[in-house]
C-alpha cells in the first residue's frame, strides 16, 4: 500500500457561503459572505501521508461507517485502543475498531453479527492507517 498517492492536480474552488442554516428556528438574513471552499483543506490534515478507500459491507454500521462509504485514512496518526484503523489481515484489507490489551490484539467490528478477529500471533497483521473521516453521497430527493 506505500504506492497509494492523491493526485490533486486539478483543484476546483466552489462558493462557501460563511452563514450556517438554521436547522430549527429560521434566522434573520444576514450578510452572506462567500469564499471558496476546498475540501481538501476542509477534510485533509496530513496530505502527503493521506489516502481514500471504499467500503464494502455492513460490519462498521455501528460507527456510521456504512458499504459504499469513502473512508479518509491517515497514516501519520498513530493507532491507540479504540482507533478505527484500515488494516491487512490474512492478505484481506479490512476496516474495523483496534483493541489493544496487554500483548492481544484484535479487531472488532461495529455489528454484532461479526466475531473479534484476534491479530495478536498474525504475522501477516499490518495496519495501514487511522481512519480520520468518512465521506458519503446522499440523494434527498
Amino acid at each position: 500500500m506505500e504506492s497509494i498517492r492523491i493526485k490533486t492536480s486539478q483543484r476546483i474552488p466552489l462558493p462557501f457561503l460563511t452563514d450556517r442554516v438554521a436547522a430549527g428556528f429560521p434566522s434573520p438574513a444576514t450578510d452572506h459572505e462567500e469564499k471558496d471552499l476546498d475540501l481538501n483543506e476542509h477534510l485533509i490534515e496530513h496530505p502527503s501521508s493521506t489516502f481514500f478507500i471504499r467500503v464494502e459491507g455492513d460490519s462498521m454500521e455501528g460507527a456510521a461507517i456504512l458499504d459504499n462509504d469513502i473512508l479518509i485514512v491517515d497514516r501519520s496518526i498513530t493507532p491507540t485502543h479504540g482507533s478505527i484503523v484500515v488494516a491487512v489481515v490474512h492478505g484481506e484489507i479490512t476496516v474495523k475498531r483496534l483493541f489493544r490489551e496487554n500483548k492481544r490484539i484484535e479487531l472488532h467490528a461495529e455489528n454484532p453479527q461479526y466475531a473479534p478477529i484476534d491479530v495478536s500471533y498474525d504475522a501477516g497483521f499490518k495496519i495501514w492507517g487511522v481512519v480520520s473521516g468518512v465521506v458519503r453521497k446522499t440523494w434527498l430527493v
